[in-house]
């Protein structure tokens, strides 16, 4: 089948990183513009191979940080003298990369993320919940232990904590947890009792962790609770975008706990507020997107983190109608900023068979409201109508696969999402 030859806006966007965290990106500009991107990979993921939205450059599994920046400063030089060049990316490993070769690749592409500094802070849970207090954010009650100091006089890490269980614990930087080997190691810990607290801080102490850990008071609620926010502030101080969506069912795996697979748009004025205030306050610069949970015994809309890039399920914005591709183009490589737009549309956002969504809804109004998107606005990226006969097929196996994965891992609904 002949294939339409891509557009070409007049700049380049190379993506680094596989999977899904790359691909959302790519569909935006494709949509957008037409143009296909050059993601940039380790090691090859079958849907980055087989999409029409990007080209594919591998550099090998062992491929150093070193090794691709140079591949990147490669892909540079061929490109026409003057012509712009966005590099974005969608991992928070690979956001430090950028950040760490800054000086290298600044001369040779355009970069639309926050300095190390306000990197560093932001990735520090701890840090988050304390500007959002200054801030008057609403964030989970929370109990810091910094496991740098453990052992000495008066710390607090063998200490009851002040309620009762069950209890969340999570580390305060992921950058620093992910090195960390030990038996049973979760991102997100559902402890259930004092016991099971005490067990988690021996291990952490005995794997040699020195960073800081929370332990939170578990907010009830299933998955249904929790909502994400989508934003972009440009390298002039103004928030172009934002864009709220409310979590119909997460992934349930350890590795992808609390990962949204299926979602739904609309209008959430205070947390859309929220997130600008927090990013206005920060000085950020390029995408973010917030974590946020919403307690029903007082309907406080708690945020629990920013991620410093756009987030893996990007694609419910670009699919509620605001392409997210238009925010960065238009203020790195046109260099200027639009007008905010507020994205309230409500679609259907699912990597999920809609069947599946629904089996986990408890509230029979949101499950007809989701019946009626699923037939009017679902949208898929898997389904993206470009896309040829390999991602159709992969979008209805993939959705297969996560119906075994949650009859093993998640069951049935329960009311703590865990």
């Amino acid at each position: 089948m002949a294939t339409t030859p891509p557009a070409d806006p007049g700049f380049d966007v190379v993506v680094l990183g596989a999977g899904l965290n790359s691909l959302n990106l790519t569909i935006a500009f494709h949509q957008q513009y037409g143009m296909r991107c050059t993601t940039v990979v380790r090691t090859p993921v079958a849907m980055n191979e087989h999409t029409v939205t990007s080209d594919l450059l591998v550099l090998g599994a062992g491929a150093s940080d070193e090794a691709m920046r140079d591949a990147l400063l490669e892909l540079a030089a061929a490109r026409p003298q003057g012509r712009p060049a966005l590099l974005l990316t969608n991992a928070d490993s690979l956001i430090a990369f950028i950040d760490r070769f800054r000086a290298d690749l600044e001369p040779h592409y355009l970069l639309a993320q926050v300095p190390a500094a306000t990197l560093e802070r932001l990735a520090d849970k701890a840090e988050f919940a304390q500007i959002c207090e200054e801030l008057g954010i609403a964030t989970p009650p929370t109990v810091i232990v910094d496991f740098s100091r453990a052992g000495e006089p008066g710390w607090n890490g063998e200490e009851p904590l002040p309620w009762s269980y069950p209890c969340v614990g999570k580390a305060a930087n992921t950058a620093e947890y992910h090195h960390v080997r030990f038996t049973g190691k979760k991102k997100v810990f559902f402890l259930e009792n004092a016991e099971q607290k005490d067990a988690l801080v021996r291990d952490l102490r005995a794997a040699g962790f020195t960073g800081r850990f929370l332990f939170q008071e578990l907010i009830p609620g299933d998955d249904t609770t929790l909502r994400s926010v989508t934003a972009y502030r440009s390298s002039r101080g103004r928030v172009t975008l934002l864009c709220a969506a409310q979590v119909l069912l997460g992934e349930h795996t350890p590795d992808a706990l609390g990962r949204p697979a299926a979602m739904m748009t609309g209008s959430f004025p205070t947390l859309t507020a929220a997130a600008e205030r927090f990013l206005d306050h920060v000085d950020y610069v390029g995408f973010a997107n917030f974590d946020v949970k919403v307690d029903p015994r007082t309907g406080a809309e708690c945020f629990f983190e920013i991620n410093p890039r756009i987030g893996r399920n990007n694609y419910y914005v670009t699919g509620a109608g605001e392409p997210v591709a238009r925010h960065v183009v238009e203020d790195r490589v046109r260099g200027r900023d639009i007008a905010q737009v507020v994205v309230t549309r409500p679609v259907l956002y699912s990597i999920l068979p809609t069947a599946l969504v629904l089996r986990y809804l408890r509230d029979p109004q949101l499950r007809a409201t989701v019946r009626r998107l699923a037939r009017t606005a679902l949208r898929n990226p898997f389904r993206y109508r470009p896309e040829g006969l390999w991602m159709r097929t992969y979008a209805t196996v993939s959705g297969l696969n996560f119906v075994r994965k949650y009859r093993a891992v998640y069951p049935r609904p329960t009311d703590t999402g865990f």
